[in-house]
C-alpha cells in the first residue's frame, strides 16, 4: 500500500508540473477513498487485537494516514491553485492549517494562495511567520526553501509596484540558489564524481534561470532595459518556448533604444529640441526650428540582426519568435504541453512576476492552458491579450525599421483582434495611420484618425466572462502597483486630443490648411496648456 500510494502521489506531482489539474484531483479523490477506507478498517481491528505488536503496527498505519491526509490536502491546494478556483482553494487551505499546521510548506501555500487573491500585506505576513529553519536541506527534499523564500518576496512586491525592493530579494534569492548549488558538489572535476550519493530529488534544487526571469522582468519596470536584457537572454536559453518571453526581450530592445530626453520619459512634452538655433536681434530676430528627421534613425550598423544586441532589429525577430509560437486562432482544443511552473511542496517557486491574476472559477474551456515556462500556464483568453501585445510591438518596431507595409500588416491585424482592449485598438490606428501616410496613402491615414474610433483607452487585459464570475476572494483585495504610463493619454478626451493633432498632420500633407487648424484648435481646447505636444506647436 505504501509503494502504490508513492506511485499516486509521484503521478499527481508530474500532473501539476505539466498543468493538468482536473487529472491531478481526479486521482487526488481515488486516494482519498482508498485513505477513509483504511481509516476504517484500521478502527473495526482495534477492537479485536490486543497483541502489543499489532498495536504498534496500528499506531504506524494511523501516522502514516494521517501525513498522507496532509499531503493530499496540500496536494488539491495547489491544482486549485492552477485551476483558479478561489472557494475550494480556501477550503482545502484551512484543512492544510488543521492537518499540517504552521508548517513552512503549509504557510507558503497559503501565502500564495493570498498572493493570487491580491492581498499582498497579508501573503508577506505568512511568509515571515513560516519557520525556515525548520525545514529540511535542499539534499533531503530537493527544495531550498530559503531561495524560495526571498524569491516570493520578491514576487510580492513585484505586484505591490516596489520594484526596487523585488530586485534586492531576487538577488538575496539568487545568493541561496548559489549557496546551495555550491553544497550539492564537492569541488571536484569530473562529473559522476561531483554528485555520488547526492539523492536525484537534490539536482533539481537550482533555480537559477527562474530567479533571472524575474530579475529581468524587475529591471525591465525600473528603467534597467539592458541589465534586464542579459538576465532574460540567459533565462531564454532554456525557456525559448515561452512566447511572453520573447516578448519581454522585445520590450528590452524598444526600452533600449527609445532614446528621448528625461522630460519625455517622464510624460512631460520637451519643448528644448523645437529651437536649432536664434537669428538676428530685436525686430529682424529670426527662429530656426530643428529638423525632427533625426527621429528615423537607421539602426542598423552592419551587424547581423540574428547577433543577441538591444537592437531593434533582434527586437523584431522576438516578435516574430513570439507570434510563431502563439497557437493558432482555429485551435479550439490545444492540448496542455509539458509545463514548467516549479512547482513544490511549498507550492512557492514560481515566476511570479508574471503572474498577478486574481483567483476565479473557471470553465472547462478556461482550463486548457498553454505553456510559458517559466511563469505560469496561458488560458485562452491570455493568448489572445498576449497576441494584441505583440503585433502592437511589432508595428512599432516596423515602423521604427522604416518597414511601413509590414508596420501596417501587423497594426490591421492588431485592429482585427476581436478582444484587443481600448488601449490597443487606439495604438493600432495611430500606428496604421502612420504607416498609411509614409506609403502615400493620406486619405486612408485620415479614415483611421478619426477622432471617433476612440472610445475607450483602458490599459489592460480584456477579462474573459470567468474573470468576471461570482467565484471572487471575500476580502478587499489591495490596488497593485501597476501604472498607467505617464506618457499615455489618461482619458478618451486626452486621446481624442492626440488624434487630432495627427489629423491636422495629415490634412496639412493634403494642403488643407483650414482644416489643420480647426483640428489643432479643436485639440488644444480640449487639453492643458502645459500637455500639447511640441510638434504640434510646430504644426501651429
Amino acid at each position: 500500500e505504501k509503494f502504490a500510494q508513492a506511485v499516486c502521489f509521484l503521478l499527481v506531482d508530474l500532473y501539476l508540473l505539466t498543468f493538468q489539474p482536473e487529472k491531478a484531483l481526479h486521482l487526488l479523490a481515488l486516494l482519498d477513498k482508498i485513505s477513509a477506507q483504511g481509516n476504517n478498517k484500521n478502527g473495526k481491528g482495534e477492537n479485536n487485537s490486543s497483541n502489543k505488536e499489532a498495536a504498534n503496527q496500528r499506531l504506524e498505519f494511523t501516522a502514516m494516514l494521517e501525513a498522507a491526509k496532509s499531503k493530499i490536502h496540500q496536494y488539491k491546494v495547489r491544482a486549485y491553485i492552477q485551476m483558479k478556483s478561489s472557494k475550494a482553494c480556501k477550503r482545502e487551505i484551512k484543512s492544510v492549517m488543521n492537518t499540517a499546521g504552521n508548517s513552512a510548506p503549509s504557510l507558503f501555500l497559503k501565502s500564495n494562495f493570498e498572493y493570487l487573491r491580491g492581498n499582498y500585506r497579508k501573503a508577506v505576513k505568512l511568509l515571515n511567520s513560516s519557520n525556515i529553519a525548520e525545514h529540511p536541506g535542499p539534499i533531503k527534499t530537493g527544495e531550498c526553501v530559503r531561495c524560495m523564500f526571498w524569491n516570493n518576496l520578491g514576487c510580492i512586491h513585484f505586484a505591490m509596484g516596489k520594484h526596487n525592493l523585488g530586485i534586492f530579494y531576487f538577488k538575496k534569492a539568487l545568493q541561496e540558489n548559489d549557496h546551495t548549488c555550491a553544497q550539492l558538489g564537492d569541488g571536484s572535476s569530473e562529473q559522476s564524481k561531483r554528485f555520488t550519493g547526492v539523492p536525484m530529488c537534490a539536482l533539481l534544487a537550482n533555480k537559477r534561470y527562474e530567479l533571472l526571469y524575474n530579475c529581468g522582468i524587475q529591471l525591465l519596470h525600473i528603467g534597467r532595459p539592458l541589465a534586464a536584457f542579459e538576465c532574460l537572454m540567459e533565462a531564454v536559453q532554456v525557456y525559448h518556448s515561452n512566447p511572453r518571453l520573447w516578448l519581454r526581450l522585445a520590450e528590452c530592445c524598444i526600452s533600449a533604444n527609445k532614446g528621448g530626453s528625461e522630460q519625455e520619459s517622464k510624460g512631460l512634452p520637451c519643448k528644448k529640441g523645437i529651437v536649432q538655433s536664434v537669428i538676428g536681434q530685436g525686430y529682424h530676430r529670426k527662429i530656426v526650428l530643428a529638423s525632427q528627421s533625426s527621429q528615423n534613425t537607421a539602426y542598423s550598423d552592419g551587424q547581423s540582426a540574428a547577433i543577441p544586441v538591444a537592437s531593434l532589429e533582434f527586437a523584431a525577430i522576438c516578435l516574430r519568435n513570439a507570434l510563431l509560437l502563439l497557437p493558432e486562432h482555429q485551435q479550439q482544443e490545444p492540448k496542455p504541453e509539458n509545463g514548467s511552473k516549479s512547482s513544490s511542496q511549498s507550492g512557492s517557486t514560481e515566476s511570479g512576476s508574471e503572474n498577478s491574476d486574481v483567483c476565479s472559477g473557471k470553465s472547462l474551456e478556461a482550463d486548457k492552458f498553454f505553456s510559458a515556462a517559466p511563469s505560469s500556464p496561458l488560458r485562452k483568453q491570455e493568448v489572445e491579450n498576449l497576441r494584441c501585445s505583440i503585433l502592437a510591438c511589432s508595428a512599432y518596431v516596423a515602423l521604427a525599421l522604416g518597414d511601413n507595409l509590414m508596420a501596417l500588416n501587423h497594426a490591421e491585424k492588431l485592429l482585427h483582434q476581436t478582444k484587443a482592449s481600448g488601449s490597443f485598438k487606439f495604438l493600432g490606428h495611430l500606428y496604421a495611420a502612420e504607416a498609411l501616410i509614409s506609403l502615400d496613402k493620406i486619405s486612408d491615414a485620415i479614415a483611421h484618425l478619426n477622432p471617433e474610433n476612440v472610445n475607450d483607452v483602458s490599459v489592460g487585459v480584456v477579462p474573459s466572462e470567468q474573470d468576471q464570475g461570482p467565484d471572487k476572494g471575500e476580502d478587499p483585495v489591495e490596488p497593485s502597483g501597476k501604472k498607467t504610463p505617464l506618457c499615455y493619454p489618461s482619458s478618451v478626451t486626452s486621446a481624442r486630443a492626440m488624434m487630432l493633432f495627427n489629423l491636422g498632420s495629415a490634412y496639412c500633407l493634403r494642403s488643407e490648411y483650414d482644416k489643420a487648424r480647426k483640428c489643432l484648435h479643436q485639440a488644444a481646447s480640449m487639453m492643458n496648456t502645459k500637455e500639447i505636444p511640441p510638434e504640434a506647436i510646430l504644426l501651429g
